[in-house]
């Protein structure tokens, strides 16, 4: 068994550099599905026996996106796209794409004419949950996945092989979950950027692999006595808390993380796939259903802020850090919603611009300062 800090730095390598991890999968004979953000059905991928891989993107210069995209498209999808025209992503067997904003629809032609060497393939979810058609639709996507994996792997995913995705999918959120609470109680070695890296490197593992190394964390981290932390607690919520620079002017100003509502993070591991419910397209339809709070999916009443308010009370957090990621819409919509319900509550909350692209952070670092003394 690895000890506690061997284990943080194999999760943080892969994050600095998943490139490694790609080109290690590969040396394996293994072929390698890049994971649009958020809510790609990685199941699917892991029970065809491939591997899921995560595209979130990185700090690069922006040069042959720039043919495709506009300037104020998001982020995340400039770089991935950069990646995938300058050869960065080369070895992926395909891409899939979940259209669940205005930009990651564009990004499903762009994709197929400007990288045609790596296989696109799309998937729309359901925003009208509540219809009994979107369970069956739903399963006619994921159908439709499944005939474009197949002709990569050559054979039909089985019916047992989802199954057991499913329970390795499941029991790596309660495995995220646990360490989440437990790391609370380990502020001096669970700093905001160490946090972050347990739950992104997620992303660049095969699932069962990340369960067993973050299985590894809590055992060491249980070992260890609780520490009193003395500083600042919030809760971050958004698409994504980077780059690192961010989440160490955190550290700089005693503030500590102790809980999120970030796509990239806790919204991906907070709801399980049903164990009933008929077969494993329709359970994993009904997942789709039962997941809730996030801006890239329709909610009447607008629940993020009550949730938000939850997270606070359940952590004792002072306060919430908005990590709006520049140009994104569904983001920007939700914001006045949620900065009501918490405001309303008596919470402090501070938005910050994120941007992967972004180079100087001198007034993130002054806004920082000020909101840690409003708390």
């Amino acid at each position: 068994m690895a000890d506690l800090q061997t284990n943080l730095a194999l999760l943080e390598a892969a994050c600095r550099n998943p490139r490694a991890q790609l080109d290690s999968y590969l040396a394996q004979g293994k072929k390698v599905i890049g994971c649009f953000p958020a809510y790609t059905p990685e199941e699917l991928v892991y029970a065809s026996g491939m591997i899921p891989m995560g595209l979130w993107g990185g700090h690069t210069e922006l040069k042959l996106a720039k043919s495709y995209l506009p300037a104020f498209a998001c982020p995340i999808m400039q770089s991935n796209l950069e990646f995938g025209l300058n050869g960065t992503y080369k070895g992926l067997s395909a891409v899939i794409i979940p259209a669940l904003c205005d930009t990651l629809r564009c990004m499903t032609q762009n994709w197929r004419f400007g990288v045609p060497s790596i296989p696109m393939i799309p998937i729309v979810y359901p925003q009208n949950r509540k219809s009994p058609a979107s369970v069956e639709y739903l399963i006619s996507e994921y159908e439709s996945v499944l005939v474009m994996l197949s002709t990569i792997t050559g054979q039909m995913m089985s019916e047992k092989a989802l199954c057991d995705a499913i329970d390795v999918y499941n029991a790596h959120n309660d495995v995220i979950r646990e360490f989440a609470a437990l790391a609370n109680d380990h502020l001096d070695v669970i700093t905001p950027k160490v946090r972050h890296a347990v739950m992104k490197s997620a992303f660049f593992f095969s699932k069962d692999q990340h369960t067993a190394i973050v299985k590894e964390l809590i055992s060491g981290l249980k070992q260890l006595p609780v520490y009193s932390f003395t500083g600042k607690k919030v809760i971050l919520t958004g698409i994504t808390g980077e780059p690192d620079e961010l989440l160490d002017i955190l550290a700089e100003n005693e503030i500590a993380v102790v809980g999120d509502d970030l796509a990239q993070e806790m919204r991906q591991y907070r709801t399980d796939t049903p164990e009933k419910g008929g077969g494993g397209l329709r359970r994993l339809a009904l997942q789709w259903n039962s997941r809730h709070g996030c801006s890239l999916i329709h909610e009447d009443g607008k629940p993020r802020g009550t949730m938000l308010v939850s997270l606070c009370k359940e952590n004792g957090a002072s306060g919430v850090m908005n990590c709006l990621m520049k140009f994104c819409d569904p983001e920007e919509y939700d914001q006045p919603f949620f900065e009501a319900d918490l405001v309303a509550a008596g919470y402090h909350t501070l938005t910050i611009e994120v941007d992967t692209q972004n180079t100087s952070y001198e007034q993130i670092r002054t806004r920082v300062q000020a909101f840690c003394e409003m708390l």
